[in-house]
C-alpha cells in the first residue's frame, strides 16, 4: 500500500508515519503551502490508496488562519481532480471545534467541504475525523497543545502555573493516528481531564521519575502522559544513576522501582561486536541496564537522522530509558559477552508486540 500525507513534518503527522511503519505501508509526503509543488504532489498522490490530510493552520490570526486553511484545501483538491488514478479514501483531520463559532472551527469545516467535493467529484469515500485536543510525544510547548507546554516546564525546572482550569477532551497522537488508518475503536480512547487535573498527574509522574523510579502507568492516560513527558527529556537525562550498596561481600543495585501497573523482567547475553534492537515502540516503555560488559546504545528519532550515543559499562550501572517513537539499539564493544537486563511495562504480546523494526544507523 501507498498513503500520500498532507503535514507530514508537523507533530500528528510524524504519529501517523510511525504508525504506517508499523503497519508496514509507504508513506509519501505532499507539501502544501508555500512549499506546494504542483508536479511532486500529482506523483504523491496519483494512484496512492488513500490521502491523509492532516495539513492545517491553526496558530495564528484570524484571517491567516482562514486563508491558510483555504489555501491548503484548494491546493490538495486540484491535486485530486487531476489526477488519473485517484485514491479509493480520503481522510481528513478536522476538530471537535467545527461549530463553535470559532475562526478556527469555521476554516476546518470550509476547507472540510472543499476537499469533500473533490473526493466526491473524483468517486473517493471521505472521512472526516473531528478530533478533540491532541496531546502526545514531541508536541511543541507554548503552540500544540497546554500538555506539551506542562512537559516542557517540568523537565526543564520550570513552575506550570493554571490560568484558567476547564475540562478537556484529550486524545494521544498515536490514538488519533490508529483512528486516521481506519481503526474505529480508537474513537473510545478519548480521555476528559480538566486542566489542573492534567498538571497534577504531570506533576506524580516528574515527582518520580526524577528519582529513576517509575510511576505508576496502570491507567492509559498517565502512560501517555509519562511518554509525553520523557520525550522532552532524551537531550537532558538520557541516562539515570543507579545506586550501588557495595561491601566486602559485593554490590546490590536497584534497576527498576515501579510504583504501580504491569511489568516484564529480562536478560540477555550478547556477544563481542553484535548489535542488538534496531526497532521502536510506539507506547511501550523499555528500560535497559547493562549489568557486565561494556556497550554502546544508540537512540534515533524516527523520520531524522538525530542520534543519541550513550556508553554504559556493567561497572557502574545506569537505567537507559527508551523513548517512544525512537528507534534504539546495544551493541557490545567490550571483549567479553555483555549482560544486559530489560524491563518493560507491556507483557508482551506475540499478536500485538509493538516492536516495529528500524535501524538506528543506515
Amino acid at each position: 500500500m501507498r498513503v500520500a500525507v498532507t503535514g507530514a513534518g508537523g507533530f500528528l503527522g510524524l504519529h501517523v508515519r510511525g504508525a504506517l511503519l508499523e503497519a508496514g505501508v509507504e508513506a509519501v509526503p505532499v507539501a502544501l503551502g508555500e512549499r506546494f509543488d504542483e508536479r511532486a504532489a500529482f506523483a504523491a498522490v496519483d494512484g496512492a490508496d488513500a490521502v491523509l490530510h492532516l495539513a492545517g493552520v491553526h496558530r495564528a490570526p484570524e484571517d491567516l488562519v482562514r486563508d491558510g486553511n483555504r489555501m491548503l484545501a484548494t491546493q490538495l483538491a486540484r491535486t485530486l481532480l487531476d489526477v488519473p488514478t485517484p485514491p479509493r479514501t480520503v481522510a481528513y483531520a478536522s476538530t471537535t471545534q467545527v461549530g463553535n463559532g470559532s475562526a478556527y472551527g469555521e476554516a476546518k469545516e470550509q476547507a472540510g467541504d472543499m476537499v469533500r467535493a473533490a473526493a466526491d467529484a473524483v468517486g473517493a469515500r471521505f472521512v472526516d475525523h473531528r478530533l478533540p485536543n491532541l496531546f502526545g510525544e514531541h508536541g511543541l510547548p507554548f503552540t500544540n497543545s497546554v500538555t506539551a507546554t506542562f512537559c516542557h516546564l517540568l523537565a526543564s525546572g520550570g513552575r506550570p502555573e493554571v490560568h484558567e482550569d476547564r475540562t478537556l477532551d484529550l486524545l494521544h497522537a498515536q490514538d488519533a493516528a490508529d483512528l486516521l488508518l481506519g481503526d474505529v475503536a480508537a474513537a473510545d480512547r478519548v480521555h476528559r481531564a480538566t486542566v489542573t487535573g492534567v498538571l497534577a498527574r504531570l506533576e506524580r509522574i516528574a515527582s518520580a521519575y526524577e528519582v529513576g523510579e517509575v510511576p505508576d502507568i496502570a491507567e492509559r492516560l498517565d502512560r501517555d502522559l509519562f511518554n509525553t513527558y520523557r520525550s522532552h527529556l532524551v537531550a537532558r537525562r538520557p541516562a539515570i544513576r543507579l545506586a550501588s550498596r557495595a561491601d566486602e561481600r559485593g554490590a546490590f543495585i536497584e534497576l527498576v522501582r515501579a510504583r504501580g501497573g504491569s511489568g516484564q523482567a529480562s536478560i540477555s547475553t550478547t556477544a563481542p561486536g553484535v548489535t542488538r534492537g534496531d526497532h521502536f515502540h510506539r507506547r511501550k516503555f523499555e528500560r535497559f541496564t547493562v549489568v557486565s560488559g561494556r556497550a554502546v546504545i544508540r537512540l534515533r528519532r524516527i523520520l531524522t537522522a538525530e542520534v543519541v550515543t550513550i556508553p554504559v559499562d556493567g561497572d557502574e550501572p545506569v537505567a537507559v530509558d527508551m523513548p517512544t517513537l525512537w528507534s534504539h539499539s546495544i551493541e557490545n564493544v567490550g571483549d567479553g559477552p555483555l549482560h544486559t537486563s530489560f524491563w518493560t511495562d507491556d507483557l508482551f504480546d506475540a499478536a500485538r508486540p509493538d516492536t516495529i523494526p528500524e535501524r538506528v544507523l543506515p
